[in-house]
């Protein structure tokens, strides 16, 4: 989604013993699942009180994004998935001008005329005429335009070099000379921002990705934290990416998701949207950040490409296994897919109103059971049953996995539904079985039974 050329061409996901290391290091029991969530500021809650649904540009159309795709993208949204709670209609990167070259007169990224010819606001009208929210994409800095031709910033007397660190380009930008970091000490850093989100804000622009973060540029997070506050107009913003654990507190506190990862594309040896290893990585990193999501803001695993068949790059159960995961962790769900390619099992995908409802539940999943390729992950929901996901990551061998009601803090029987196929199961005692093909998962319902 938009990332940094140096996360964009990381390597492979590592090996499936570091997967098993890593839930070993992060197991939380159900006691105290919650307790340690840190606390969502009031004013940011609004936009997220839920997991974002939507639709994002970056995987399938890059940089190479107009107005007219854009609408044709929207125009099927609002078909298919709208229903079901998919309302984000997310412009990542390629709408502006390279800002090395060319800027507006207050120093901004400058609309690209020639993909959007009838610019951001009636675009962003169109959207929302069709029922729909209206997403950009923006990295830190100043551009080296702005500096080089020294603009004024919208409603002061300082200029762009006032403010601009020449001696520091921002390296997380794909041009990594197009845009100066910006010396936050100075009283007219955040005005520069203020005036950036002041502009989005009268373009209609619902939701704002502010990619290329990392440890140092925090300063950023809150000074578009504050800007887009500061516009009175409600804003999601979703900082992005590989962000770090240590870091949390902060990245809760001035955005409604942060992204863990680099991007869930594939793009090297591959002719498709991702593969198999993109999503097996986010087994291991999620864990740890359960205690983080909730109340207003969410881990972001990044797109839900598992709608365009093979396009995609993984099998059906793999397809199934991406959204289980993304909904039992309480992950934004945003499709990169094409959406007028959704093949009929990608939207049964999409649209499964209890797979949602596990993911809008607002619930932060965790693994369980680290005993080994098979993963069983559970959330206790606020109506008291529990979620729970089971997977098995074996490569080639079709393999039972096992859900022991013991670990849920169940002692006797329960009730057991499946969530994929919306089927009551019955009632067992003490243990549930499934048996799982490779790179499959299963999705249920346990609630415990009251012995008469």
């Amino acid at each position: 989604m938009g990332a940094a050329v140096c996360s964009r061409f990381r390597g492979m996901a590592g090996s499936l013993g570091l997967v098993t290391l890593c839930f070993v290091a992060t197991m939380i029991s159900p006691a105290v699942q919650r307790a340690g969530a840190v606390g969502q500021p009031p004013h940011l809650a609004g936009p997220a009180a839920t997991p974002l649904m939507g639709w994002s540009s970056w995987s399938t159309l890059r940089t190479a994004i107009s107005e007219v795709d854009i609408k044709v993208q929207a125009r099927a949204l609002a078909k298919t998935l709208a229903p079901s709670g998919y309302r984000y209609v997310n412009l990542d990167d390629g709408w502006y001008v390279d800002p090395g070259y060319s800027v507006d007169p207050y120093g901004r990224w400058l609309v690209d005329q020639s993909k959007f010819p009838h610019g951001m606001k009636a675009l962003g009208d169109y959207l929302h005429g069709l029922g729909l929210k209206f997403g950009l994409y923006i990295t830190p800095g100043i551009p080296a335009a702005a500096v080089a031709k020294n603009t004024p910033i919208e409603g002061t007397t300082c200029h762009a070099r006032d403010i601009a660190n020449t001696k520091k380009f921002d390296a997380n930008y794909q041009s990594a000379t197009a845009m100066y970091a910006i010396d936050f000490k100075n009283k007219c850093a955040q005005a520069f921002i203020d005036s950036w989100a002041r502009q989005f804000a009268s373009w209609g622009v619902d939701f704002l990705k502010l990619d290329g973060l990392d440890s140092s540029t925090i300063d950023v997070a809150a000074a578009w934290s504050h800007a887009l506050r500061s516009t009175g107009r409600p804003f999601y913003l979703a900082l992005a990416n590989t962000l770090q654990l240590p870091d949390a507190k902060s990245w809760k506190m001035y955005g409604n998701s942060w992204r863990i990862d680099s991007d869930i594309e594939c793009y090297t040896n591959c002719n498709a949207l991702t593969d198999w290893n993109e999503v097996l990585l986010r087994f291991t990193d999620d864990p740890p950040w359960v205690t983080v999501s909730g109340n207003g803001g969410w881990t972001d695993l990044d797109s839900l490409d598992v709608g365009n068949g093979h396009l995609d790059g993984l099998t059906k159960d793999e397809r199934q296994t991406y959204m289980t995961l993304w909904a039992i962790s309480a992950a934004p769900l945003y499709t990169g897919d094409d959406l007028t390619q959704l093949d009929s099992f990608g939207i049964q995908l999409l649209t499964n109103k209890e797979i949602i409802g596990v993911d809008q539940a607002g619930v932060a999943g965790h693994p369980l059971d680290d005993t080994g390729l098979q993963q069983v992950w559970f959330a206790k929901e606020p109506d008291g049953s529990y979620a729970v996901a089971l997977f098995n990551l074996d490569d080639t061998t079709t393999t039972a996995v096992t859900l022991n009601f013991s670990t849920l803090g169940i002692t006797a029987r329960a009730s057991v539904r499946d969530l994929w196929h919306h089927t009551d199961l019955g009632t067992f005692t003490k243990q549930y079985t499934v048996s799982l093909p490779p790179h499959g998962s299963s999705m249920l319902r346990v609630k415990p039974v009251q012995m008469s």
